[in-house]
């Protein structure tokens, strides 16, 4: 594809390897699985995760927030997958980039030491606080750990960052500055303060289901969680023998400019985010074969989702599932855990269902919504939706490879 603005040719991205840490599984295999099965009530804490096999000593993992923690996680597996464990696919390392987004960062870290500064003194704050709460700082963790030395970059744009970062990541090998790039996000924010935060502007779900675009949604289930994906130049991958997975097409980033937490009205933002993640992909909305909707189970987050998705695709659309049905809403993290639910589903010729859910609310568009079970699917482009606080608004187009 040849841009006329810079008459630069955009180079093909290819998705070789992707990997999940969630409380519905560790690694692609396990969080596929989660996706397909029933979850437990309650927020998706992730009870059984160990950092330890993911640093060089105790110390080391000490020093790093939970984010952080859960974003090495996933690198490590994503490189197992790709079949370089010490990191080292074969490109020059200042090509070789990472983009790991966040919504907020290393908030326990900060909320653990503002305790300490008020009950035992600012002399007891660690002087590992800074660079622990930075929200670049997974990026840079990952960044170092494997020698990557191209851009490290950490966008923040709440629940939008992930579908972002991989965005921003895609772009960097595109337009030829990078031939490999860590892309994702990761967020743990489970605190007490958090959780209180969340809690008072009723945001969360009162009793800890989510039911998305259900017409007794009533709010969302938080996660913590990291997604990554990793992505290479086409013809390099293919030089060095890597699987596969899909393709990125394309994506978009817009702002709603309406208000700091609501969607704007009928989801014109989304709407607008949409159709140009189409025009970028080169494709029409009767291309899109599956859409893996934002879907947080927000009384106006999903009304506005399902007014946008009917405007692009009219009463005919492809099939939709929220995945946050299972996953819960990893904010930042998010759109990264959605990327790699789509493409799974490519892989694995399934839609995952949307669990919580067993019908839309008849006051909105009657999306094709996938309930119950797993749905087969002859697999084709993939469309994700994040919408964040702040009216961020991102998508992004996967497909299988060709």
């Amino acid at each position: 594809m040849t841009d006329d603005r810079t008459h630069r040719t955009r180079r093909r991205v290819a998705i070789t390897a992707v990997s999940a840490v969630a409380k519905a599984g560790i690694g692609a295999e396990q969080f596929w699985d989660g996706l397909c099965t029933a979850p437990e009530d309650g927020m998706r804490r992730i009870d059984d995760f160990d950092p330890a096999p993911y640093f060089a000593n105790p110390k080391e993992a000490r020093r790093s927030d939970r984010f952080a923690q859960l974003a090495l996680a996933a690198a490590q597996d994503l490189l197992e997958q790709a079949g370089h464990v010490d990191g080292d696919i074969g490109h020059d390392p200042s090509r070789m980039g990472v983009s790991i987004a966040t919504g907020i960062g290393g908030i326990e870290t900060l909320e653990e030491q503002i305790i300490v500064n008020a009950e035992k003194g600012s002399r007891r704050v660690s002087p590992f606080l800074v660079p622990m709460m930075m929200p670049n700082s997974a990026g840079a963790s990952v960044s170092m750990k494997y020698g990557w030395q191209g851009p490290c970059e950490s966008i923040v744009t709440a629940c939008a960052a992930g579908t972002h970062g991989i965005t921003r990541a895609a772009d960097l090998i595109a337009w030829d500055r990078c031939d490999a790039v860590i892309a994702g996000g990761s967020e743990s924010a489970l605190t007490p303060t958090g959780l209180a935060g969340f809690q008072n502007m009723t945001a969360l779900s009162n009793d800890g289901v989510s039911r998305p675009f259900s017409a007794d949604r009533n709010g969302f289930v938080i996660a913590e969680g990291a997604g990554l994906v990793l992505l290479e130049e086409w013809d390099a991958a293919v030089a060095r023998g890597a699987t596969i997975l899909g393709e990125f097409l394309g994506g978009a980033s817009t702002a709603d400019a309406h208000h700091i937490t609501a969607p704007a009205p009928g989801g014109v933002g989304a709407v607008t985010c949409m159709e140009l993640a189409l025009a970028d992909a080169g494709l029409r909305p009767e291309d899109i074969g599956h859409i893996n909707a934002h879907g947080t189970s927000t009384p106006l987050n999903d009304a506005a989702e399902a007014h946008a998705i009917a405007k692009v695709f009219g009463d005919d659309g492809p099939p939709v599932t929220s995945t946050k049905g299972v996953t819960g809403h990893a904010l930042g993290a998010a759109g990264a855990l959605e990327a790699v639910a789509a493409v799974m589903a490519i892989q694995k010729r399934l839609i995952p269902p949307t669990f919580g859910t067993t019908a839309v609310d008849p006051e909105l568009p009657q999306i094709d919504l996938v309930l119950g079970e797993p749905r087969e699917w002859e697999p084709g482009p993939v469309l994700s939706n994040s919408f964040g606080f702040g009216g961020h608004n991102g998508c992004l187009i996967v497909a299988p490879p060709s």
